[in-house]
């Protein structure tokens, strides 16, 4: 069993995600859902050559030193993929995720108009959160690369591994690799400031030192593009504030409510006019209500403010998005309730769109 055959049958087939490990054949992740493959199971020798391919002798000491690593992969003219390999019994396993080559338009994605007015913000904190494989990575690449299209900015990004690749266009992009470019993602933040960037794009927000750095270069005019593991905006900003020392917290509510642009939380809904997924998202902007209540870490009502924002602010709660993509006939009402995170406000609002279910 060859590693480029069996990612690009993944490719083909329009998986997201591959799984290999020792005693079960491949399985694919495809709108969602995990299936086994017709291939043969997996023995550890397969596993180990499939390891050979994708690591180098420096990535294999990491491997083993840590026992676990992130890396990219490219088969070229298939796709790009994220491999994570970790150990699980004792043995190896693999999990690889496609990132296409071609960066999607924030158009292509069907984001609202809201998302193209945060990414062309001057400076400030603009976080993309949700679940993992919710598409974070996808929609931060299309705010970059909507910087990269129209504005004369040097983006420096730091990330773990390089997933999407960029090609300059009006903007100068550098990327920097955790492990090649650079040790750590605090290390590649604190140098960052000398390489003169307007945009500092941050795979992941993961400890205090890189959030503590990410806030204050949005505080000195930069803008600052990341993305956390949170479900909504009140427990992303929860999740921020509570990293640091309760000695701290109040300052940092204070530099919070002062450097954010904005948080989108998404989730991917299978859609029903075509196959695929996509993206409903909650955004919550920082209007004067909003800033308020970060100060005065009110984060429990959040949701109803962004609830009754939508006109003035652009801001929408998951539900209200989830609505508009029944409305529109993008997904069905079994899907919009399974992603909807407060189904009575969600089945309200679509009791005259779906009688025969309510």
């Amino acid at each position: 069993m060859k590693l480029n055959e069996l990612l690009t049958a993944m490719v083909e087939q329009r998986a997201s995600d591959l799984h290999l490990k020792v005693g079960r054949p491949p399985s694919l992740r495809v709108d969602g859902k995990l299936t086994p493959t017709d291939f043969e199971r997996l023995r550890q020798q397969d596993i180990d050559n499939f390891i050979l391919d994708i690591l180098n002798d420096s990535d294999n000491d990491r491997l083993r030193e840590r026992r676990g690593i992130d890396v990219a992969y490219s088969l070229a003219g298939v796709s790009r993929f994220r491999v994570n390999i970790f150990y699980q019994r004792g043995t190896p396993a693999i999990v690889i995720r496609t990132i296409p080559f071609n960066i999607a338009t924030l158009e292509e994605l069907g984001m609202p108009d809201k998302v193209r007015e945060l990414a062309e913000e001057k400076a400030g904190l603009l976080l993309i959160t949700g679940p993992a494989g919710c598409g974070k990575s996808t929609t931060l690449a299309a705010i970059v690369e909507h910087i990269n299209m129209n504005f004369e900015k040097n983006i420096v990004t730091i990330e773990d591994p390089i997933e999407f690749l960029f090609s300059d266009k009006m903007s100068s992009i550098v990327q920097r690799e955790v492990g090649m470019d650079t040790p750590s993602f605090a290390e590649g933040l604190r140098m960052v400031f000398r390489q003169d960037p307007d945009v500092i794009v941050i795979g992941e927000m993961r400890d205090l030192d890189t959030i503590q750095t990410a806030m204050g270069a949005a505080e000195t005019g930069h803008l600052v593009l990341s993305t956390l593991h949170t479900m909504d905006a009140a427990q992303t900003v929860d999740r921020i504030v509570d990293s640091f020392p309760s000695s701290q917290q109040h300052q940092i509510r204070v530099q919070f409510s002062q450097t954010l642009k904005g948080i989108l939380s998404q989730r991917l809904v299978n859609r029903m006019d075509i196959a695929g997924r996509y993206a409903a998202v909650e955004i919550l902007t920082n209007s004067p209500s909003v800033s308020e209540l970060l100060l005065n870490g009110k984060t429990g009502e959040l949701y109803e403010t962004i609830r009754t924002s939508v006109e003035d602010y652009g801001m929408q709660t998951l539900e209200q998005s989830l609505i508009c993509l029944s409305v529109h006939e993008i997904i069905d009402y079994e899907e919009a309730v399974r992603a909807a995170a407060r189904i009575p406000e969600l089945e309200g609002a679509l009791r005259s769109l779906y009688p025969d279910y309510i």
